[in-house]
C-alpha cells in the first residue's frame, strides 16, 4: 500500500515538472495561462497538504462550503470547464461539459484529506494537459458553456480566474485554522 502511494506520489511529480517545463515552452495567451495555473496549482496543493484533516471540516459560517467541499469544487471545476470547451475528462469523474451537475455531484463525494489531495493532484493535472492540448487558432470558437454563447478563450480565462478566486478563499481558511500559506514562512 506504502509502495503504491510513492509510486503515485512519484508519477504526479513527474507529470507536474512536465507540464511546468511544457508551459515554460509554450507561447501566446495558452503559454501565460498554463504559467500562471502552474503557479496556483503550487499554492492550492500546498494548502491543501498543510491543512490539517480536522481542517477539512471546518468551515466559516453555515452554509458555506467547508475547507474540504471548496478543495473538492476546485477538483471538480478543473474537470468540468475543459469539457466545456471540448476536452473529455476521465470516465471515472462521471463530469459532462454540459451539464453542470455532474461537476456536482463530483464535487459532493465524501473523501479524507489524502484522497482530496490525490483529486486534487489529478485534476490539476488534467487541466494543465488539457491546456497544453489547446490549439491557439482555436481560441476564438464559439461553444456553449452554463447556458451562455461564449469563446474558448472567455472559458480558459474563467478556468484560471476561477482558481484564484478559490486560492483566495483557502487562504482566508488556512489563516482562519492557524495555519500559514507555505509559500510565505
Amino acid at each position: 500500500m506504502r509502495h503504491t502511494a510513492r509510486l503515485a506520489a512519484t508519477c504526479a511529480l513527474v507529470l507536474i515538472t512536465t507540464l511546468t517545463t511544457t508551459a515554460q515552452k509554450r507561447d501566446g495567451l495558452i503559454g501565460d495561462l498554463m504559467k500562471d495555473v502552474a503557479g496556483v496549482q503550487t499554492k492550492i496543493i500546498g494548502l491543501a497538504k498543510a491543512l490539517p484533516a480536522e481542517a477539512y471540516d471546518w468551515r466559516p459560517m453555515p452554509g458555506v462550503r467547508s475547507t474540504g467541499e471548496v478543495l473538492m469544487h476546485v477538483a471538480a471545476d478543473n474537470y468540468f470547464m475543459p469539457a466545456t470547451v471540448g476536452v473529455a475528462p476521465p470516465a471515472a469523474t462521471g463530469i459532462n461539459g454540459k451539464d453542470y451537475q455532474t461537476a456536482t455531484a463530483f464535487e459532493t463525494r465524501k473523501m479524507g484529506r489524502e484522497q482530496i489531495i490525490a483529486e486534487l493532484e489529478q485534476s490539476f493535472a488534467f487541466v494543465q494537459s488539457a491546456m497544453a492540448g489547446t490549439k491557439e487558432a482555436s481560441l476564438d470558437a464559439e461553444i456553449e458553456a452554463f447556458g451562455q454563447k461564449t469563446t474558448g478563450r472567455a472559458m480558459w480565462l474563467s478556468t484560471t480566474t476561477h482558481l484564484h478566486e478559490h486560492l483566495g478563499q483557502l487562504i482566508a481558511y488556512a489563516r482562519s485554522n492557524k495555519v500559514t500559506p507555505p509559500w510565505s514562512k
